[in-house]
């Protein structure tokens, strides 16, 4: 098997092994485990890639960083373009979109989020900013979800395996009554006999 997974508990990196089984690509996953102190990744991620981060994988000795990369990369080398719209069209447009927005956008005030909870006090003056900005992509992808649950068309896309963390993060941070679309698409990506796979095989993943 030549499909290596390099993933981290409790990370973005479920999202990949998700793909994997929806495509149906054979693959092998290699585990690290975070800090239990710090919640970092582990020292020995440096050595696949120089930034120690996961999700990454390699495909023929090739290293691939990124996750939305690393999904565009899967779908067309071994989905045999499935979960992507058809290249020209309005939906792969919105997809691209979406792919990008999934870790650019959405995810800077998540993480600023993140990072701030470990200050306490003294992330006082930053904290209106980050709740103004997580109300407004959450709003912002509660408004775009189409009649059928999904980001993109009318079936699961790789765009909604992307937007699966944000919208978890909505979850999970209680948001759901305010965004009961983004509640909706988070049971419905759950439920999918795929993503229950990926979760045994994947471990610890925030409580689901």
């Amino acid at each position: 098997m030549s499909l290596i997974v390099h993933h981290l508990n409790n990370s973005r990196s479920q999202r990949i092994l998700w793909l994997l089984e929806e495509i149906g690509a054979p693959y092998e996953i290699k585990y690290y485990d975070r800090d239990p102190e710090t919640n970092l990744a582990p020292p020995e991620l440096l050595a696949v890639h120089p930034l120690g981060k996961s999700p990454v994988i390699e495909d023929d000795g090739r290293v691939i960083t990124e996750s939305g990369a690393i999904v565009e990369y899967l779908c067309e080398r071994h989905g045999g373009g499935s979960l992507v719209p058809e290249r020209g069209t309005d939906d792969h447009i919105r997809h691209l979109e979406w792919i990008h927005f999934a870790e650019g956008s959405a995810m800077t005030p998540i993480l600023l989020r993140v990072y701030t909870a470990r200050l306490g006090a003294a992330a006082a003056p930053l904290e209106a900013r980050i709740t103004q900005q997580l109300e407004s992509h959450f709003a912002y992808m509660e408004s775009r979800l189409r009649p059928s649950g999904h980001f993109v068309g009318d079936a699961l896309s790789a765009a909604d395996v992307m937007l699966s963390f944000p919208a978890e993060i909505a979850v999970m941070q209680g948001m759901a009554p305010r965004y009961p679309g983004l509640a909706g698409f988070v049971n419905m990506c759950h439920d999918r006999p795929a993503w229950r796979r990926a979760r045994e095989k994947g471990g610890a993943y925030y409580g689901y």
